[in-house]
């Protein structure tokens, strides 16, 4: 049986590379940090639940709307216990401001890593250094 946390791993590597396209979510063409989840989404389970609604690069900060967290609330689970690779993970990018960037967590310990899709970088995997690790607000279990 193959652990459904670690295909996720092998899965979001496949994506490294991929440019940054806002909107997007098609793996080697673009994807920006949703689309890359909702790429996996679609790999790990097939059709995705809902399509997300059209979206700015500031989008919900006006109103201090936490859609994108309501959004993985609806249809992922909150991840249990220590974070660990396959975590999804929700960043706020700023105090005070909604949480709208996410990533996968690839290794967990002392050298953890992640993977997001970022702006002018596409799809890289970065160590989850203390300024990235103090900006996460939530871990779901996609699996």
């Amino acid at each position: 049986m193959v652990d459904p946390r670690a295909a996720l791993v092998v899965e979001v590597r496949r994506w490294i590379g991929t440019p940054y396209v806002h909107q997007a979510s098609v793996l080697g063409a673009g994807c920006d940090c949703l689309g890359l989840v909702r790429g996996l989404w679609r790999s790990l389970h097939g059709t995705e639940p809902e399509a997300p609604p059209p979206y700015g690069p500031d989008w919900a900060e006006a109103g201090g709307d936490e859609a994108l967290w309501q959004g993985l609330a609806r249809h992922l689970r909150p991840a249990p216990g220590a974070p660990a690779p396959g975590d999804v993970l929700l960043f706020r990018m700023r105090a005070r401001s909604v949480a709208k960037h996410l990533g996968v967590l690839t290794e967990a310990g002392p050298n953890a890593r992640f993977i997001h899709a970022y702006c002018g970088h596409g799809v890289v995997e970065s160590p989850l250094s203390q300024p990235w690790a103090r900006r996460i607000v939530a871990r779901f279990e996609m699996t």
